[in-house]
């Protein structure tokens, strides 16, 4: 609103310069950039974000299934971790589980064996838990949850929205530096102009 006010101020006062009229636009052009383009921007981000995320949830549900496990028996620090629990970032992100060896069964019927966190601490032979897999029987993460892809595309629109917001704020920032700048030029250029004359009778000042 204030920078509206100032655009309709600067339109006829006999004391504007050409400077100002066009910073006030270029602040007239930031708001509406960071309250209408912006959240606009992060509206269209976040729908694209969110359609794709939940065609990937989807075909992960279809193609990731949760089959039945037993413990066979605690596995030795040289046997490799089976499928996806030998991935290092699910590592990371996963609280450290003691290592076993499971058998399971496959959608597609086969059988398999391989190592896993365990499910429960300590580990018995015979327990059962659930795994996830795919048709083939490979190991597999935990399928994308729609509400997750929910969360995840409102994330990045709020980004794209905080971004654009930031960027018009940036543009017009260095804007009015610039024309700050402009203006001392021509100040000391005036002033180196009139300056010998000050003070002087007859000279007009």
């Amino acid at each position: 609103m204030r920078t509206a006010m100032g655009v309709w101020r600067w339109r006829r006062n006999p004391l504007r310069r050409p400077t100002d009229l066009f910073e006030a636009w270029v602040a007239f052009a930031a708001l509406v950039c960071v309250l209408l383009v912006a959240p606009a921007v992060g509206w269209v981000a976040g729908r694209q974000v969110d359609g794709t995320l939940q065609q990937a949830a989807h075909e992960q549900q279809q193609e990731r299934h949760l089959v039945p496990a037993v413990v066979v028996r605690p596995a030795a620090e040289s046997e490799p971790v089976s499928g996806s629990a030998a991935d290092p970032s699910a590592q990371r992100t996963a609280p450290h589980r003691t290592q076993i060896v499971a058998v399971w069964t496959a959608p597609d019927g086969s059988s398999h064996q391989g190592t896993v966190p365990a499910a429960e601490e300590p580990p018995h032979p015979g327990d059962r838990f659930r795994i996830w897999t795919d048709a083939r029987g490979r190991l597999v993460g935990q399928p994308l949850d729609p509400s997750s892809a929910v969360f995840h595309a409102g994330m990045a629109g709020l980004a794209a929205a905080i971004c654009v917001a930031a960027l018009g704020e940036t543009v017009r920032r260095l804007v009015v530096r610039r024309l700050m700048h402009r203006r001392y030029i021509r100040l000391d250029r005036a002033w180196a102009a009139t300056g010998p004359d000050w003070g002087r009778a007859g000279a007009g000042s």
